[in-house]
């Protein structure tokens, strides 16, 4: 609608002298049109108004831009003045098409000869005669065009001037070309009178405030604070002057010129500097004098409140010297200065913005000069280590500054050293886990000790701790933790080594007198334990013997209290926190000596502990857990195996069947660690199942006492209807509290909410119409409410009068008078009509009469007589007659879209939620929405929405099917008949919107943000209504230039040059779209990244990359020179952010992501929520707002169900609970909004180090928290988000979130955030990052454990010969599977948060209903595969690396995914390890079945072989048409023709097997040698099948000697050397001598046949030994594969590299990029591919894909077979869409909208 106004302006100024017959247009036929083109969206308008006609052009085609610079001034000028002079319009066109021929004769360009011949029809439909010449008419024309911009009143607007300027100039020039050059005098004066007033519009940019152009009169330079900060910085007098002709014009000016910034970042942060001091005024008290005093220091606090706390640390004195002597007038100019310098410095910092400290030494030492990926992190340094430099005072002696460019900090080409890392070391090890969580694992490590040694004296009782002996038992976990402490500190220095060459000297004195300390701890605990036993036994009379049997139990407990003496004093600290916060940001050297001890001095992590009540909610919430943990602990997994495993201990050791591997292993340990390490593991992990069940009791009882959902229905909301005003009212700073004003201001944001809903078509016009609230209130006695709260009050009230009798009128009365809605609806009804009949009739007479009439009935009322006055039976007729053409669908269900039921509700329910009080806008506080976009959809095409995918269904058709209510809607609200198909696709521009909205596209991104401004303009205007404020009819002006000032959107488009300049019609297209937002938006901006070549003086060219900022029709305000690509530095969207934050604005930042949404009536909340940053929550006010998401891709599939209700559940109740009692949540990559002061000068809104910050959101909380910010959560709020909808689109995320995850588990931040917070805030730390994908690994793996533990026992014989025991058959233990429960525990775990909300928000017959739906839609196969998502990619990628950013792609269509996609994406990370566990379940079945009951195996495995079931088979189950036989057919075909390709080298992994294959061990060619033997040791697992079941053969007759194992390995090597000779025969015979190849192929196979006959003649050989051995024989296969892959890595590693470094003559190895080294590598790469039988290997590898391919696609193809398989599965996938009308069985049948089929 703003553009439609912009548009329009100049027409309206040029009436005033000019009249034209185009312009006396018919009042009804205009008013059409207007009310046509309002409901259309007003990016339809803008898309409209740059295409061609129809039938001129192909659909889409717009004005070519090869030739738009040149002619699209002609042709604006020509549409502009076409209603006043068609003629002079024609004139301009024919130029237009006069210089396009010039331009392209030929029309070689795109899109030109389309535009000529639009053009040409169009000259000729205008071509009119005129009575004189045509050079007379349009020097008349001109003549009066510029003596209109003569009257045009002073304060008009910039940019309509700058557009009649424009139009001027074009006029002109096509005034010159019609008159040959031969202009009237007077046309000259006036053309050169127009020129000099225009001089400073023709290049008229800027951003929000012309601060360029003096004089402007636009409403926001007239603003008070504007005006104020402007003159605040132009004071520069006492500032010394630069020599030359240089004009300084303000304070940014001059600090531009004395240190050479460069133009556009000085205009830029000139800009910011104004906004920001504008902003902050309208909040402060103005002291007298010095209005602008506190706005200033308040600032200076924000900007310098880093700087100042880092030179404190450094004990330097800040460079801010400012004398306290000067006036307060120079103190405010200097503060100024040195704002204006940061802000400056910072402007140009471009990747240093994300080391905040850098930031702080150049502005140190500017400030005294003014006197005013791949290889692991370990291997280079990252922005944290370059950062933390300048966290010591060495920064000052070693850069020094200028700055010394032969320091160690700068990278030096070729050099050999090392760069030392900075404080901490990023090396990949498990081991980061224990070490960053040292405290937890302690704590559980040292309870479980514990309980054990109570259990074991007293089984199932905590009774045996009283006695002396137990307790005395007890005290040894002290000598456990003196243990676990040494392990920590030697991990601390073994895992810090590569930073001490940077590090202070006294942080590795503390190291290592940690260590003395800690070694200390571990002898005198041990000793003096023993000393404390009268009778040790084991290592205790060892120890005990050292000491010459000394007793004395004194000493121990001596030596505990000294031990403990620490722990004492960080007891009462951490009850003390504003003491423990002092001291750790102390500079006394005493607590700096005390604190040294417990924490390293660091310049973050100081100041981090809450207040005492914040403290009090999360103790009591661990507590709570705790207790439950370890009882449940005690009682369940430790006590009941404390008496077996007595047993075990004292029988004999069993008989065993094969050859004993530990034969010295005594008293049947084997089997007792076979059944306790599954229980250990489980007691660590489950804590993370206690956690999932009292954070969803915290979240719900918080949610609860929040008014979470009280609102939840439309019953529900028409019952507190009535005190919504009131509500509104009090969250809303009015000053007037009448009811009326009330109702006026609530009314009207009500209005434009329903007036929203309208345009984005959830509502019909009719639901429009019954939830709109009056305007006005028609001077009637009542209140009029909308219509659907009236809903049937009048018929009820007439039915009530029809059945009454004469005499009964006051029974009535009290009748109707029960319901007070429907006494109102009856007077409003009387009244209206009243007011109608008097407004329409006429003549006296007639009104007398109705006067009469209104006379008698209130006479009668008055009377109570009105039953016997008026015949009431006859009015029947008329209320029937009124039904029958009325009665529709009831209004008790308005509206009935979901989607609007949901907003409604949620509206209504949050007014009622606590949130502080709105200001006006003009008070509120400013913020800026930065969006960042790579290439993703802006706006889909009309070719992408009616595209058909391989079964024949567009986008278009599916979305008309999912949203059948919204299209309705749609197409009533641009007025088209759905029947009529030519006219629906002519408003194909419509459709693109229509469908765009309802995608995940930038489109409906920027529409959603966009509704902030509208909402800010409406308040803005109603604040102005409200203080009765007298403008002169100027409030919209106003409105709109404080909406500028208080919000800016930038979307950061980092490609959108490389767009503008490229040929390909996507991102050409891509382009176009967002060019057409930015016409649509005025207020939006984007930022892109510019890549220019730029000729040196040298000759030498080079790239340069510049910050371009632009508007509108793409005109450029800003252009800041970069040093470099930012992107190449770290990770693409970081820095993305970091490179365009320098034109945000204002005090807050949201960060929105590209698949984000907003509503109007949360825009509206805005103010509300931007205030919680002027109050405290806990300790300080927050710097981060966490706000709630509605996950709006939910009704697509089940699958999309399921991961929105998990979305939900985590922004919901998941952050609830974080944010408060836990005080752990920190920044996840949603709608949060920062503080964006405190941001900007403490290292940006993001992380951007390559690979270790992938998760670069969360880094922002880490880091924000770190440096003693606040995060809160706010529910009464919510934006919109997308989430992936198709199987692997989910998968690709969860892999990418765990990968993510992974490298948390490495970084700096989680160990400075697990040391520095307190015991309880660390464990929510854990449990809620690292420790939920950690526990999530240890759970798959407790299955493993488990089963290779009864693997043992089955194979060993020890559970044969246990089971059979007469003595123990009834122990539990072994009859349990407690430690394989977990899986399904924790793959259901998201079940129960999901459950709580649904239950707060929709009620909880509803959660119930949910529940058992998502039961019956396979849920807990979705959670349990994607357990095996997490565990995979998390455990690869600390054991490896290899994290990277995964695209998930956000289309609408679920398609089907092809066999061999899903085998490629999900081989490695399911299907190999669910059939190894399937081998598992196989062997442990086939060799206990005999002594073994079937119930009790099933019992035991039941959960196993559901998780096998989920990792083989969910993938295809929640694949689309999976089971239909034509897909099934197609699959195999394109599976094997991929399996078969043999070319590897060029092909993609798509694209071949051994491409596929080859890539898939990328991650094994960076790995460490300690990961790869990591690797090696665990792959030895795959042996024990072989070394378990050939001793169970029956051709070795009982023998158990180690020459059996040994045989077996004779049998795979014949095996290997035949698979050889077939490999080496393909390679010399297939092609020249195929006959000779199919010989050779034939001996082998005559050779094992006969080798296989002698077994079985000679061995006795049996049949099911052949069985057995392959059972055997895979898995050593398999190992010999991995073994394989492994010997590459290592052997380059081990021997390569070194030699490397000793051959390179620059002595650098690996790094080298010289032609000999890479020589040198090619020929080594050669000799190690000759040297091993790789090809073999490649061969065994494809065999067993083939086989595994095989097992896992004979089933599908089996179930592809029965039809009602297919069917089952399309109801499984899509039962939400089917409940809403979604004829799912024909679109996935591959059918159009009018039955036909495609193929």
């Amino acid at each position: 609608m703003l553009a439609d106004a912009d548009r329009s302006a100049p027409t309206t100024v040029v009436t005033i002298t000019i009249t034209s017959p185009a312009m006396e247009t018919g009042p009804s036929s205009s008013a059409a049109m207007s009310a046509a083109r309002r409901r259309r969206d007003a990016l339809a308008q803008t898309l409209a108004s740059r295409r061609l006609p129809g039938g001129v052009a192909d659909a889409g085609e717009r004005v070519p831009d090869a030739v738009a610079p040149e002619v699209m001034p002609f042709v604006r000028a020509a549409d502009e003045i076409e209603p006043y002079n068609p003629r002079v319009a024609f004139l301009c066109r024919k130029y237009a098409f006069k210089k396009v021929q010039r331009m392209d004769p030929s029309s070689t360009q795109r899109g030109v000869r389309q535009f000529k011949t639009y053009m040409s029809i169009k000259l000729d439909q205008d071509d009119t005669q005129v009575l004189g010449n045509d050079a007379n008419e349009i020097q008349q024309f001109y003549k009066k065009y510029c003596v209109s911009m003569s009257q045009i009143p002073d304060k008009r607007n910039f940019e309509e001037m700058a557009k009649y300027y424009q139009v001027a100039s074009a006029l002109y020039e096509v005034l010159r070309d019609v008159t040959n050059n031969r202009v009237d005098p007077q046309v000259i004066r006036y053309a050169e009178m127009v020129e000099q007033n225009a001089r400073h519009f023709k290049n008229y940019k800027y951003n929000i405030i012309p601060l360029n152009f003096p004089g402007s009169s636009e409403a926001i330079v007239e603003l008070p604070e504007i005006r104020g900060a402007i003159d605040a910085i132009s004071v520069i007098d006492g500032l010394p002057m630069p020599e030359g002709d240089k004009s300084i014009q303000d304070l940014i000016d001059w600090l531009s010129l004395a240190f050479g910034f460069q133009k556009s970042n000085a205009e830029n942060q000139r800009e910011n500097m104004v906004l920001l001091l504008a902003n902050i005024t309208t909040r402060t008290a103005a002291q007298e004098g010095h209005p602008l005093a506190d706005t200033v220091n308040e600032l200076w606090k924000k900007i310098f409140g880093n700087y100042k706390s880092w030179c404190h640390y450094l004990h330097v004195s800040p460079s801010l010297m400012i004398s306290q002597d000067v006036t307060e007038h120079r103190k405010q100019q200097m503060k100024l200065l040195y704002i204006g310098l940061y802000l400056l410095i910072w402007g140009e910092a471009s990747n240093i913005r994300f080391m905040p400290e850098c930031l702080c030494y150049i502005f140190h030492h500017e400030a005294q000069k003014s006197r005013g990926g791949t290889a692991g992190h370990s291997a280079w340094r990252n922005y944290d280590d370059l950062n933390e430099l300048f966290w010591s005072d060495k920064c000052f002696t070693k850069l020094k500054w200028p700055w010394d460019l032969t320091s160690d900090f700068f990278y030096k080409e070729r050099s050999t050293a090392r760069k030392p890392k900075t404080n901490f070391v990023e090396v990949r090890t498990f081991l980061h886990i224990f070490r960053s969580f040292n405290r937890m694992w302690m704590f559980f490590i040292l309870a479980f000790q514990a309980m054990l040694i109570v259990s074991w004296s007293s089984p199932g009782s905590l009774s045996g701790i009283t006695d002396g002996t137990v307790f005395s038992n007890v005290l040894s976990v002290f000598v456990t933790a003196a243990v676990l402490n040494f392990i920590k500190v030697t991990l601390d220095i073994m895992l810090t080594m590569q930073a001490w060459r940077s590090m202070d000297w006294t942080k590795i004195v503390r190291y290592l007198l940690k260590f003395i300390v800690a070694i200390a701890w571990v002898i005198i605990l041990p000793l003096t334990y023993s000393s404390s036993i009268k009778y040790p036994s084991g290592a205790g009379r060892i120890l005990n013997s050292w000491i010459g049997n000394w007793y004395n139990q004194s000493v121990y407990n001596v030596a505990i209290v000294i031990y403990l003496v620490p722990d004492i004093l960080a007891a009462l600290f951490f009850l003390l926190p504003q003491l423990q916060n002092a001291m750790e940001r102390s500079n006394l050297q005493v607590l700096v000596l005390l604190m040294w001890w417990i924490q390293p001095r660091l310049y973050v992590g100081r100041g981090m502990h809450e207040d005492i009540l914040s403290i009090l909610k999360y103790v009591f919430f661990w507590a709570v857990l705790l207790i439950s943990k370890l009882a449940f602990s005690f009682y369940v997994e430790i006590s009941p195996l404390i008496d077996p495993t007595k047993f075990i201990l004292k029988q004999q050791v069993g008989n065993y069947e094969w050859h004993q591997i530990f034969p010295f292993l005594p008293r049947n340990l084997g089997v007792v660690i076979t059944i306790w390490v599954p229980i250990v593991m489980v007691y660590f992990m489950d804590t993370q199942i206690w956690y999932a069940i009292f954070s969803t009791i915290f979240g719900g009882v918080s949610g609860a006492l929040s008014h979470v959902g009280e609102i939840r229905t439309l019953g529900m909301l028409r019952a507190r209807f009535k005190s919504m005003p009131e509500a509104f009212s009090k969250r809303n700073a009015t000053k007037h509290r009448e009811q009326a004003f009330e109702l006026r201001s609530f009314f009207c944001v009500w209005n434009s909410f329903v007036n929203s809903l309208r345009e984005e078509d959830f509502i019909s016009d009719r639901e429009k119409d019954m939830l709109m609230a009056p305007s006005f209130s028609s001077n009637l006695s009542v209140i009029q409410w909308p219509p659907f709260l009236l809903a049937s009050k009048v018929p009820a009230a007439l039915h009530m009068a029809m059945n009454s009798k004469e005499g009964d009128e006051h029974e009535l009365i009290e009748k109707v008078k029960l319901d007070r809605d429907r006494y109102n609806a009856v007077i409003e009804c009387y009244e209206s009509l009243m007011i109608i009949l008097n407004n329409i009739v006429l003549d006296s007479n007639d009104q007398n009469i109705i006067n009469e009439i209104d006379r008698k009935v209130t006479y009668s009322m008055r009377n109570k007589s009105f039953l016997q006055d008026f015949e009431m039976a006859e009015i029947g007729k008329f209320v029937r007659l009124h039904l029958l053409l009325t009665m529709k669908d009831s209004a008790m269900d308005v509206p009935s879209n979901l989607d609007a039921r949901r907003r409604i509700t949620f509206f209504a329910n949050s007014l009622f939620m606590k949130m502080p009080r709105a200001p006006h806008v003009r008070d509120m506080i400013s913020f800026s929405v930065l969006t960042p976009y790579y290439n993703e959809e802006v706006l889909y095409s009309s070719y992408e929405l009616n595209r058909k995918n391989e079964d024949g269904i567009s986008i278009l058709f599916y979305l008309q099917k999912i949203y059948p209510d919204e299209w309705k809607n749609f197409l009533e609200r641009i007025r088209v008949d759905p029947d009529n198909e030519a006219a629906v696709k002519g408003h194909m521009d419509d459709i693109r919107l229509w469908a765009s909205y309802r995608g995940q596209t930038l489109a409906r991104t920027v529409r959603g943000i966009m509704y902030y401004r509208q909402a800010l303009e409406l308040q803005c205007y109603e604040d102005m209504i409200n203080d009765q404020a007298d403008l002169d009819g100027e409030r919209a002006a106003r409105s709109k230039a404080i909406a500028d000032i208080k919000f800016t959107y930038v979307v950061s488009c980092q490609l959108y040059g490389m767009h503008k300049a490229s040929k390909d019609s996507r991102e050409k297209g891509l382009y176009e779209n967002i060019l057409n937002l930015m016409l649509t938006y005025p207020a939006l901006r984007i930022a892109y990244i510019d890549e220019k070549e730029v000729q040196l003086p040298n000759g030498k060219i080079e790239k340069q990359y510049f910050s371009v900022l632009v508007k509108g029709d793409d005109e450029e305000i800003y252009r800041i020179k970069l040093p470099g690509k930012p992107t190449e530095v770290g990770e693409g969207k970081p820095n993305n952010q970091n490179h365009a934050i320098i034109f945000t604005r204002g005090e807050a930042l949201q960060a929105i992501d590209m698949n984000q949404d907003n509503y109007l009536e949360e825009a509206f909340k805005m103010r509300n929520l931007l205030e919680e940053f002027l109050l405290t929550h806990g300790k300080s006010k927050p710097t981060i707002l966490g706000v709630r998401e509605h996950i709006f891709t939910g009704s697509v599939s089940s699958l999309a169900w399921f991961m929105s209700n998990q979305e939900t559940s985590f922004v919901t109740i998941g952050q609830r609970v974080l944010a408060n009692p836990l005080k752990v949540r920190f920044h996840y990559g949603h709608p949060d909004v920062f503080d964006r002061l405190f941001h900007l000068t403490r290292g940006g809104i993001s992380k951007a180090s390559k690979v270790i910050n992938l998760s670069e959101d969360i880094f922002a909380g880490f880091n924000s928290t770190l440096r003693q910010g606040n995060v809160t959560h706010h529910e009464y709020i919510q934006l919109g988000k997308g989430r992936d909808v198709g199987m692997n689109q989910i998968s690709n995320f969860e892999a990418k979130v765990a990968n993510g995850n992974g490298e948390q588990t490495l970084c700096r931040d989680i160990y400075r955030l697990g040391h520095r917070f307190d015991f309880y805030r660390m464990l929510s730390l854990y449990f809620t990052t690292v420790g939920f994908y950690f526990n999530s690994m240890v759970a798959v793996l407790t299955v493993y454990v488990f089963l290779y533990g009864r693997l043992y026992l089955v194979l060993s014989g020890l559970e044969k010969s246990i089971l059979q025991d007469p003595n123990i058959q009834n122990i539990k233990p072994f009859e349990n599977a407690l430690a394989t429960q977990s899986v399904l525990q924790l793959g259901m775990l998201l079940v129960l948060p999901m459950m709580m909300e649904v239950g707060l928000e929709k009620g909880f017959g509803r959660a119930l209903a949910e529940f058992v739906i998502m039961q019956l839609q396979l849920a807990p196969v979705f959670f349990t595969f994607h357990l095996g998502t997490k565990t995979h990619y998390y455990g690869r990628t600390i054991l490896h690396g290899g994290a990277k950013y995964r695209g998930t792609g956000r289309g609408f269509v679920v398609r089907h995914a092809k066999f061999a996609e899903n085998y490629r994406m999900y081989s490695r990370s399911h299907f190999v390890k669910a059939l190894e566990l399937l081998i598992l379940l196989v062997v442990y079945i086939a060799y206990g079945s005999s002594y073994r009951s079937s119930s009790l195996y099933l019992y035991v495995t039941v959960s196993m072989w559901f998780l096998v079931f989920c990792w083989l088979f969910a993938p295809f189950v929640f694949n689309p048409s999976c089971f239909e036989w034509h897909k099934t057919v197609d699959d195999w075909i394109d599976w094997w023709k991929w399996m078969s390709n043999r070319g590897g080298i060029g092909l993609a992994p798509e694209q071949s097997w051994e491409a596929w294959w080859v890539s898939e061990h990328d991650h094994l060619k960076n790995a460490t040698i300690r990961s790869l033997l990591l690797e090696f040791i665990l792959s030895l697992r795959f042996l024990i099948y072989q070394y378990g079941i050939v001793y169970h053969l029956h051709i070795v007759h009982g023998d158990k000697s180690f020459l059996v194992y040994a045989v077996s390995w004779l049998v795979i090597a014949v095996a290997l050397v035949s698979l050889k000779v077939v490999s080496m025969g393909r390679e010399q015979f297939v092609t020249r001598f195929q006959l000779v190849f199919r010989i050779l192929k034939g001996i082998v196979f005559l050779v094992l046949i006969g080798l296989l006959v002698l077994l079985f003649v000679g061995f006795d050989l049996a049949i099911l030994d052949v069985g057995a051995s392959i059972l055997a024989f895979i898995p050593t296969g398999w190992f010999i594969l991995l073994v394989a892959q492994l010997f590459g890595p290592l052997f380059r590693r081990l021997i390569i590299e070194p030699l490397h470094l000793l051959c390179c003559p620059y002595g650098t190895g690996g790094a080298c990029r010289g032609p000999c080294c890479a020589k040198f590598r090619q020929r080594t790469g050669a000799v190690l591919r000759k040297m091993g039988p790789w090809d073999s290997i490649q061969e065994m590898a494809r065999m067993y894909e083939y086989t595994m391919g095989l097992l896992i696609f004979l089933p599908i193809a089996v179930l592809s077979w029965f039809p009602f398989v297919s069917e089952f599965q399309t109801r499984l996938l899509f039962n939400q869409a089917f409940s809403r009308g979604l004829q799912i069985s024909r679109i996935l049948a591959g059918q159009n909208g009018s039955g036909t089929k495609h193929d």
